[in-house]
């Protein structure tokens, strides 16, 4: 059983911001994987479906990005799904746009959706996949950089990375994420 989660805020004024590109990913991973995210529970949105073998699970939370944590630890509780049977993927501001790094294990960052998770799982050592976001020039607020949209120049870039996430997900569903991570970073 593997759980795939991405993070972002829920709502139509947060569809494409920076701070969603979790929920960008789910959705590509959704539709490439022909999976409904249409069941309301666990304060998210969520849907299912056996893929070689494997039940998947998607799911995106609706809590907003700063309670993130109590959606994905009420799923996990529920299905009993182990903590090396998750993956989570979100924004980060230390990568480039366009850059996806895989992680196994580390510090929130100052991502409040992290610090979340971290709260709620009660580890550090989870699977995640990290978009690259870059940080704010020109003296703008870290909240209203993440809060923005991509430019313009930036949207190729930024599909690719939703492209390279997608691949890295549907591999974790058949191989080993050390595997994975060898093969993305």
């Amino acid at each position: 059983m593997k759980l795939i989660v991405g993070l972002g805020n829920p709502g139509k004024q947060y569809d494409k911001t920076r701070h969603n590109i979790g929920f960008e990913v789910m959705d590509a991973l959704a539709e490439s994987l022909h999976i409904s995210l249409d069941q309301a529970k666990f304060k998210g949105i969520y849907g299912k479906a056996m893929i070689d073998g494997e039940k998947v699970f998607l799911l995106k939370p609706l809590t907003y990005m700063n309670l993130s944590g109590e959606s994905i630890g009420a799923m996990m509780d529920y299905f009993q799904i182990d903590i090396d049977d998750l993956l989570v993927i979100y924004d980060d501001m230390d990568l480039p746009v366009g850059k996806i790094r895989l992680r196994q294990k580390g510090s929130a960052g100052g991502h409040n959706g992290i610090k979340s998770t971290i709260a709620h799982l009660g580890t550090q050592e989870f699977n995640r996949i990290r978009v690259g976001i870059n940080r704010p020039s020109n003296g703008m607020s870290i909240t209203d950089y993440v809060l923005g949209r991509f430019t313009k120049e930036e949207q190729e870039q930024v599909q690719e990375a939703v492209e390279q996430s997608v691949a890295a997900c549907r591999e974790w569903i058949k191989k080993p994420f050390l595997q994975v991570m060898n093969t993305y970073n």
